[in-house]
Protein backbone atom coordinates (compact mmCIF):
# COMPACT_ATOMS: atom_id res chain seq x y z
CA UNK A 1 0.00 0.00 0.00
CA UNK A 2 1.32 3.54 -1.25
CA UNK A 3 1.69 5.93 2.20
CA UNK A 4 2.68 9.36 1.34
CA UNK A 5 5.58 10.84 2.36
CA UNK A 6 4.92 11.95 6.01
CA UNK A 7 6.89 13.63 9.44
CA UNK A 8 7.02 11.60 12.71
CA UNK A 9 7.31 13.85 15.43
CA UNK A 10 8.01 12.34 18.78
CA UNK A 11 6.96 14.26 21.99
CA UNK A 12 8.51 12.24 24.04
CA UNK A 13 12.08 13.87 22.32
CA UNK A 14 10.88 17.07 22.54
CA UNK A 15 10.35 16.79 26.27
CA UNK A 16 13.40 15.62 27.08
CA UNK A 17 14.82 18.05 24.64
CA UNK A 18 12.79 20.48 27.05
CA UNK A 19 14.42 18.90 30.60
CA UNK A 20 17.59 19.29 29.00
CA UNK A 21 16.90 22.73 28.51
CA UNK A 22 16.31 23.28 32.23
CA UNK A 23 19.57 21.54 32.98
CA UNK A 24 21.70 23.68 31.01
CA UNK A 25 19.73 26.85 32.51
CA UNK A 26 18.66 25.57 36.41
CA UNK A 27 17.58 29.54 37.01
CA UNK A 28 16.17 30.38 34.34
CA UNK A 29 12.25 30.77 32.91
CA UNK A 30 11.98 29.42 29.43
CA UNK A 31 10.57 31.06 27.07
CA UNK A 32 10.00 28.09 24.32
CA UNK A 33 10.11 29.37 20.54
CA UNK A 34 7.49 28.38 18.68
CA UNK A 35 7.12 30.67 15.54
CA UNK A 36 6.72 29.07 12.10
CA UNK A 37 4.36 27.13 13.00
CA UNK A 38 6.96 25.65 15.83
CA UNK A 39 9.65 25.36 13.20
CA UNK A 40 7.62 23.26 11.07
CA UNK A 41 6.55 20.52 13.84
CA UNK A 42 2.98 22.04 14.56
CA UNK A 43 2.73 24.74 17.58
CA UNK A 44 0.09 23.70 18.95
CA UNK A 45 0.85 20.21 19.30
CA UNK A 46 4.56 21.66 20.92
CA UNK A 47 2.78 23.89 22.95
CA UNK A 48 0.31 21.53 24.58
CA UNK A 49 3.24 18.76 24.97
CA UNK A 50 4.83 21.61 27.26
CA UNK A 51 2.43 22.43 30.11
CA UNK A 52 5.44 23.24 32.30
CA UNK A 53 6.39 26.02 29.91
CA UNK A 54 6.91 29.68 31.50
CA UNK A 55 6.31 30.98 28.30
CA UNK A 56 5.85 30.47 24.38
CA UNK A 57 7.54 33.00 21.55
CA UNK A 58 5.93 33.73 18.20
CA UNK A 59 6.39 36.25 15.44
CA UNK A 60 2.70 37.47 14.64
CA UNK A 61 -0.08 37.63 16.11
CA UNK A 62 -1.84 35.33 13.88
CA UNK A 63 -0.01 32.85 15.23
CA UNK A 64 -0.50 33.79 18.68
CA UNK A 65 -4.07 33.56 17.67
CA UNK A 66 -3.99 30.38 16.92
CA UNK A 67 -2.67 29.57 19.82
CA UNK A 68 -5.33 31.03 22.03
CA UNK A 69 -8.01 29.29 19.98
CA UNK A 70 -6.25 26.02 20.95
CA UNK A 71 -6.92 26.55 24.36
CA UNK A 72 -3.13 27.58 25.38
CA UNK A 73 -3.02 29.68 28.23
CA UNK A 74 0.48 30.59 29.03
CA UNK A 75 1.95 33.81 28.32
CA UNK A 76 2.84 33.93 24.69
CA UNK A 77 5.07 36.56 23.69
CA UNK A 78 4.69 38.75 20.27
CA UNK A 79 8.55 38.76 19.19
CA UNK A 80 7.81 41.01 16.21
CA UNK A 81 5.46 42.72 18.63
CA UNK A 82 1.86 44.79 16.95
CA UNK A 83 1.79 46.10 13.51
CA UNK A 84 -1.54 48.58 13.82
CA UNK A 85 -3.86 49.44 16.76
CA UNK A 86 -6.24 47.44 15.89
CA UNK A 87 -3.66 44.60 16.36
CA UNK A 88 -2.35 46.03 19.81
CA UNK A 89 -6.28 46.33 20.71
CA UNK A 90 -6.29 42.65 19.72
CA UNK A 91 -3.51 41.63 22.13
CA UNK A 92 -4.99 43.17 24.80
CA UNK A 93 -8.30 41.34 24.49
CA UNK A 94 -6.23 38.07 24.28
CA UNK A 95 -3.94 38.70 26.90
CA UNK A 96 -0.80 38.29 24.91
CA UNK A 97 2.73 39.85 25.85
CA UNK A 98 4.24 42.14 22.86
CA UNK A 99 7.37 43.04 22.37
CA UNK A 100 7.74 46.83 22.01
CA UNK A 101 10.87 47.64 19.78
CA UNK A 102 9.58 51.16 17.90
CA UNK A 103 8.09 54.08 18.90
CA UNK A 104 4.67 53.78 17.35
CA UNK A 105 4.19 50.45 19.32
CA UNK A 106 5.19 52.46 22.71
CA UNK A 107 2.10 54.97 21.13
CA UNK A 108 -0.24 52.61 21.00
CA UNK A 109 -0.02 50.72 24.71
CA UNK A 110 0.29 54.85 25.61
CA UNK A 111 -3.17 55.92 24.28
CA UNK A 112 -5.24 52.23 23.84
CA UNK A 113 -7.48 52.19 27.05
CA UNK A 114 -7.00 48.11 28.03
CA UNK A 115 -3.92 46.47 29.55
CA UNK A 116 -1.56 43.69 28.80
CA UNK A 117 0.01 41.30 31.35
CA UNK A 118 3.95 42.44 30.49
CA UNK A 119 5.89 43.28 28.00
CA UNK A 120 9.41 43.43 26.79
CA UNK A 121 11.31 46.38 25.65
CA UNK A 122 13.43 44.92 22.93
CA UNK A 123 17.41 46.73 23.10
CA UNK A 124 19.66 47.40 20.33
CA UNK A 125 22.96 46.09 21.18
CA UNK A 126 24.05 44.74 17.80
CA UNK A 127 22.71 42.73 15.41
CA UNK A 128 21.12 46.03 13.53
CA UNK A 129 17.25 44.29 13.27
CA UNK A 130 14.80 45.37 16.12
CA UNK A 131 15.23 47.66 19.15
CA UNK A 132 15.57 50.59 20.91
CA UNK A 133 19.74 52.30 20.78
CA UNK A 134 20.45 51.62 24.66
CA UNK A 135 20.51 55.41 25.60
CA UNK A 136 16.63 55.33 24.90
CA UNK A 137 15.62 52.56 27.16
CA UNK A 138 15.54 54.38 30.40
CA UNK A 139 12.82 57.02 28.58
CA UNK A 140 11.08 54.12 27.27
CA UNK A 141 10.95 52.04 30.27
CA UNK A 142 9.75 55.42 32.68
CA UNK A 143 6.84 56.18 29.62
CA UNK A 144 5.63 52.52 30.12
CA UNK A 145 5.43 52.59 33.38
CA UNK A 146 3.84 56.22 33.80
CA UNK A 147 1.10 54.55 31.50
CA UNK A 148 -0.56 52.22 33.70
CA UNK A 149 -0.72 49.91 30.69
CA UNK A 150 1.36 47.03 32.06
CA UNK A 151 -0.26 44.80 34.95
CA UNK A 152 2.94 42.74 35.44
CA UNK A 153 6.63 42.94 34.51
CA UNK A 154 8.34 45.07 31.94
CA UNK A 155 11.43 43.12 30.46
CA UNK A 156 14.40 43.70 28.27
CA UNK A 157 15.42 42.05 25.80
CA UNK A 158 17.95 41.42 22.95
CA UNK A 159 19.37 39.13 19.94
CA UNK A 160 22.81 37.34 19.75
CA UNK A 161 23.79 37.68 15.96
CA UNK A 162 26.73 35.02 16.26
CA UNK A 163 25.66 32.83 18.94
CA UNK A 164 26.28 29.84 17.04
CA UNK A 165 29.94 31.25 16.89
CA UNK A 166 30.94 31.61 20.84
CA UNK A 167 34.33 32.43 20.75
CA UNK A 168 33.09 35.35 18.67
CA UNK A 169 34.26 38.51 20.62
CA UNK A 170 30.78 40.57 19.35
CA UNK A 171 28.78 38.31 21.70
CA UNK A 172 30.73 39.56 24.95
CA UNK A 173 30.27 43.24 23.28
CA UNK A 174 26.20 42.25 22.83
CA UNK A 175 26.00 40.78 26.24
CA UNK A 176 28.16 44.18 27.81
CA UNK A 177 25.95 46.80 26.33
CA UNK A 178 22.67 45.17 27.61
CA UNK A 179 24.58 44.63 31.37
CA UNK A 180 25.84 48.28 31.39
CA UNK A 181 21.91 49.51 31.05
CA UNK A 182 20.86 51.16 35.12
CA UNK A 183 17.62 48.70 34.39
CA UNK A 184 19.61 45.21 34.13
CA UNK A 185 19.62 44.26 37.68
CA UNK A 186 15.90 45.78 38.39
CA UNK A 187 14.22 44.27 35.47
CA UNK A 188 13.84 40.29 33.89
CA UNK A 189 16.20 40.53 30.88
CA UNK A 190 15.91 37.30 28.43
CA UNK A 191 19.21 37.43 25.74
CA UNK A 192 20.14 33.46 25.53
CA UNK A 193 18.85 31.65 22.57
CA UNK A 194 19.53 28.18 21.94
CA UNK A 195 23.30 28.55 21.06
CA UNK A 196 24.03 30.98 23.77
CA UNK A 197 22.21 28.63 26.48
CA UNK A 198 24.57 26.01 25.93
CA UNK A 199 27.99 27.98 24.84
CA UNK A 200 27.44 31.29 26.84
CA UNK A 201 26.25 30.61 30.04
CA UNK A 202 26.57 34.20 31.44
CA UNK A 203 24.09 35.20 29.17
CA UNK A 204 21.32 33.24 30.52
CA UNK A 205 19.64 35.27 33.00
CA UNK A 206 16.07 35.75 34.24
CA UNK A 207 14.98 34.10 31.12
CA UNK A 208 15.77 32.12 28.18
CA UNK A 209 14.74 31.68 24.38
CA UNK A 210 15.21 28.06 23.31
CA UNK A 211 14.32 27.43 19.68
CA UNK A 212 16.12 25.20 17.67
CA UNK A 213 17.13 22.95 20.52
CA UNK A 214 13.84 22.37 21.63
CA UNK A 215 13.35 20.43 18.05
CA UNK A 216 16.86 18.34 18.84
CA UNK A 217 18.68 20.01 16.24
CA UNK A 218 22.57 21.64 16.69
CA UNK A 219 23.11 25.41 16.22
CA UNK A 220 26.76 24.72 15.86
CA UNK A 221 28.86 23.44 13.28
CA UNK A 222 30.89 21.32 14.98
CA UNK A 223 28.40 19.71 16.59
CA UNK A 224 25.94 17.48 16.05
CA UNK A 225 22.61 17.50 18.09
CA UNK A 226 23.57 13.75 19.49
CA UNK A 227 26.86 15.37 21.08
CA UNK A 228 25.00 17.55 22.57
CA UNK A 229 22.22 15.05 24.49
CA UNK A 230 19.55 16.45 22.05
CA UNK A 231 17.05 13.79 20.31
CA UNK A 232 15.55 14.64 17.10
CA UNK A 233 11.90 15.27 17.38
CA UNK A 234 10.97 14.91 13.83
CA UNK A 235 11.77 12.43 11.72
CA UNK A 236 10.94 12.55 7.91
CA UNK A 237 10.30 10.03 5.52
CA UNK A 238 9.00 8.95 1.75
CA UNK A 239 8.51 5.28 0.47
CA UNK A 240 10.14 3.87 -2.82
CA UNK A 241 7.07 3.69 -5.52
CA UNK A 242 9.12 2.62 -8.44
CA UNK A 243 12.59 1.04 -9.56
CA UNK A 244 14.30 0.56 -12.62
CA UNK A 245 17.26 -0.28 -14.38
CA UNK A 246 19.31 2.60 -16.67
CA UNK A 247 21.84 1.86 -17.98
CA UNK A 248 25.65 3.31 -18.75
CA UNK A 249 25.35 6.98 -20.79
CA UNK A 250 21.62 7.86 -19.91
CA UNK A 251 20.82 10.35 -18.25
CA UNK A 252 18.18 10.94 -15.30
CA UNK A 253 15.59 13.95 -14.47
CA UNK A 254 14.94 17.16 -15.87
CA UNK A 255 17.98 18.30 -17.78
CA UNK A 256 20.18 15.04 -17.66
CA UNK A 257 21.87 16.53 -15.08
CA UNK A 258 23.28 12.76 -14.45
CA UNK A 259 24.66 10.31 -16.63
CA UNK A 260 25.16 7.08 -15.42
CA UNK A 261 28.51 5.98 -15.68
CA UNK A 262 27.63 2.02 -15.39
CA UNK A 263 24.46 0.33 -14.98
CA UNK A 264 22.27 1.50 -12.32
CA UNK A 265 19.33 0.57 -10.53
CA UNK A 266 17.59 3.82 -9.60
CA UNK A 267 14.42 4.59 -7.16
CA UNK A 268 11.40 6.84 -7.52
CA UNK A 269 10.56 8.39 -4.08
CA UNK A 270 7.37 10.03 -3.62
CA UNK A 271 9.04 13.26 -2.31
CA UNK A 272 10.22 16.03 -4.01
CA UNK A 273 10.60 20.35 -3.32
CA UNK A 274 6.65 20.36 -3.51
CA UNK A 275 6.69 18.93 0.02
CA UNK A 276 9.64 20.41 1.28
CA UNK A 277 12.66 18.47 0.03
CA UNK A 278 15.37 21.14 -0.81
CA UNK A 279 16.15 20.95 -4.53
CA UNK A 280 19.70 22.27 -3.66
CA UNK A 281 20.08 18.53 -2.82
CA UNK A 282 19.85 17.66 -6.42
CA UNK A 283 22.62 15.36 -7.05
CA UNK A 284 24.58 15.81 -3.39
CA UNK A 285 22.13 14.75 -1.23
CA UNK A 286 21.48 11.09 0.29
CA UNK A 287 18.58 9.50 2.07
CA UNK A 288 18.76 6.51 4.21
CA UNK A 289 17.43 3.06 3.68
CA UNK A 290 18.07 0.35 6.36
CA UNK A 291 21.09 2.22 7.77
CA UNK A 292 22.58 3.06 4.12
CA UNK A 293 23.21 6.19 2.87
CA UNK A 294 21.62 5.92 -1.06
CA UNK A 295 22.78 8.66 -3.58
CA UNK A 296 19.95 11.48 -4.82
CA UNK A 297 20.32 11.25 -8.66
CA UNK A 298 19.73 14.23 -11.07
CA UNK A 299 17.01 17.02 -10.28
CA UNK A 300 14.89 17.00 -7.18
CA UNK A 301 11.23 17.19 -8.86
CA UNK A 302 7.73 18.60 -7.62
CA UNK A 303 7.04 15.63 -5.98
CA UNK A 304 9.56 12.96 -6.74
CA UNK A 305 13.43 12.18 -6.49
CA UNK A 306 14.88 9.68 -8.00
CA UNK A 307 17.77 7.65 -6.02
CA UNK A 308 20.76 4.89 -6.31
CA UNK A 309 19.70 1.57 -5.52
CA UNK A 310 22.33 0.05 -6.90
CA UNK A 311 23.81 -1.47 -4.15
CA UNK A 312 21.53 -1.83 -2.51
CA UNK A 313 18.19 -4.66 -2.28
CA UNK A 314 15.59 -1.88 -1.18
CA UNK A 315 12.56 -2.52 -3.13
CA UNK A 316 9.00 -0.85 -4.41
CA UNK A 317 6.77 -0.08 -0.86
CA UNK A 318 10.57 0.55 1.04
CA UNK A 319 10.45 3.63 3.38
CA UNK A 320 13.52 5.85 3.45
CA UNK A 321 14.90 8.56 5.94
CA UNK A 322 15.03 11.92 4.39
CA UNK A 323 16.36 13.24 8.04
CA UNK A 324 15.05 12.89 11.62
CA UNK A 325 16.92 9.72 13.87
CA UNK A 326 20.25 8.37 12.22
CA UNK A 327 19.88 10.59 9.77
CA UNK A 328 21.02 13.98 11.62
CA UNK A 329 19.20 16.91 10.21
CA UNK A 330 22.86 18.98 10.49
CA UNK A 331 24.23 17.01 7.88
CA UNK A 332 21.26 17.38 5.63
CA UNK A 333 21.38 20.86 5.54
CA UNK A 334 25.14 21.18 5.06
CA UNK A 335 24.83 18.98 1.81
CA UNK A 336 22.23 21.70 1.10
CA UNK A 337 24.39 24.23 1.64
CA UNK A 338 21.67 25.53 4.50
CA UNK A 339 20.51 25.42 7.58
CA UNK A 340 18.60 23.09 10.16
CA UNK A 341 16.38 26.02 10.55
CA UNK A 342 15.58 26.49 6.54
CA UNK A 343 14.73 22.68 6.40
CA UNK A 344 12.39 22.62 8.86
CA UNK A 345 10.40 25.36 8.04
CA UNK A 346 10.07 24.61 4.73
CA UNK A 347 8.23 21.76 5.06
CA UNK A 348 4.95 22.25 3.08
CA UNK A 349 1.51 21.56 4.89
CA UNK A 350 1.48 18.33 2.30
CA UNK A 351 3.09 16.38 4.50
CA UNK A 352 0.80 15.21 7.21
CA UNK A 353 2.89 15.71 11.08
CA UNK A 354 2.22 12.28 12.51
CA UNK A 355 2.53 12.97 16.87
CA UNK A 356 3.19 9.88 18.24
CA UNK A 357 1.90 7.68 15.29
CA UNK A 358 -0.78 9.76 15.19
CA UNK A 359 -2.08 12.02 12.84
Amino acid sequence: MQQQPHACIRLAALRHNFARIQQWAPNSKVMAVIKSNAYGHGDVAVAKALPDCDAFAVATLAEAVRLRQAGIRQDIVLLEGVQSEAQYQQAVTLHLTPVIHEIRQLGWLETYQGTIPACWIMVETGMNRLGFPPKDIALIYHRIKKSHRVTGDIGLMSHFANADNPDDQRNQQQLERLSALTLFDTLPVSMANSAAIMQLPESQLQWVRPGLMLYGASPFLAKDAKQLGLQAVMTVKAQIIAIKVIQAGEEVGYGGDYTAATVKKIGIINMGYGDGLSRQLSNCGFVLWQQKRLAILGRISMDMTCIDLTASTAAIGDEVTIWGESMPIEATAMQAGTIPYELFCQLTRRIPRLYDGKS
